[in-house]
């Protein structure tokens, strides 16, 4: 039976370390700040956006949100952005997504400064993790990566299957795990025998988000299962991407959901936020 990777666990530890390092930083006159800036009332949004701000309070990092009206214009977003740029006491911007029809997504990310975007997503810190000098890591696949070092998983040298090619996981991650040393191939909706890709694999990272899409019986003897996904079945049950108590019975290792990789993405988001306020030492 695999043990079990305990995202929640993991992520404690880890906001304790961010809270007695943001007090260090207080004594010298620095309080790392994240603006948190929501558009609209998606529902969904309204919930990650006040997690995020309980999570900042928890370990001392100053919050500063903007809630806009679900009509604001591009223009409008991309000045505020330019303020909070300009903005010394704000260390990490975070836009949430998804955004209004009328809001260019990718033109709103591209106007955060790369030194304060949070979130890792600006093409600057995109091409900088991937040729090994990252300055902000995507905030989930940090996640993933902390857990397996967490979990004492040794990449070098392993083969590694992600299934999912996202911008905001599947291809980061792939390059995280590339700079381990690992073997890594990267599957999709268009992979020939994901079956047998799975099968070959000492760690498997779903991100896929199809429900339950990767069956245990593919998962290897011993292999390690990091599942990302989040799926919501029915009124109230949540599943991943990998069918777990099957995998269970094979995997050496494995994240459940909930209670896995979700407590990890809000806790990196402090984590890039705290390293940011420590660059202006």
């Amino acid at each position: 039976m695999a043990k079990i990777i305990d995202g929640k666990a993991i992520a404690a530890k880890i906001r304790a370390e961010i809270s007695a390092e943001a007090a260090r930083l207080k004594e010298k006159g620095i309080v790392p700040g994240l603006a948190v800036v929501l558009v609209g009332e998606d529902p969904a949004s309204k919930v990650y956006v006040s997690m995020k701000e309980k999570a900042c309070a928890d370990v001392g990092i100053f919050s500063d949100e903007y809630k806009l009206p679900v009509e604001t214009t591009e223009e409008e977003l991309l000045a505020l952005i330019g303020k909070l740029n300009a903005d010394p006491k704000i260390h990490g911007i975070l836009v949430q997504l998804p955004l209004p029809k009328q809001i260019n997504t990718e033109r709103i990310l591209e106007a955060i400064s790369p030194e304060k975007d949070a979130d890792g997503f600006h093409p600057y810190n995109v091409g900088r993790l991937v040729i090994g000098k990252p300055l902000f890591q995507p905030c989930t696949p940090y996640g993933v990566m902390v857990m397996l070092k967490e979990a004492g998983v040794e990449l070098s040298g392993k083969e590694v299957v992600v299934v999912g090619r996202s911008n905001i996981v599947g291809k980061p991650v792939a390059f995280m795990c590339l700079q381990q040393n690992a073997t890594v191939t990267l599957c999709h909706s268009k992979t020939r025998d994901l079956a047998g890709k799975v099968a070959q694999a000492d760690v498997v990272i779903a991100a896929v988000g199809v429900p339950e899409m990767i069956k245990g019986s593919w998962i290897k003897e011993g292999a390690v299962v990091i599942d990302v996904g989040v799926n919501r079945v029915g009124e109230k049950k949540l599943v991943g991407d990998v069918e777990y108590a099957a995998a269970s019975e094979r995997a050496s290792a494995i994240t459940p959901v909930p209670g896995g990789v979700g407590p990890m993405t809000i806790t990196m988001l402090l984590q890039n936020t705290l390293e940011s306020a420590k660059r202006g030492l």
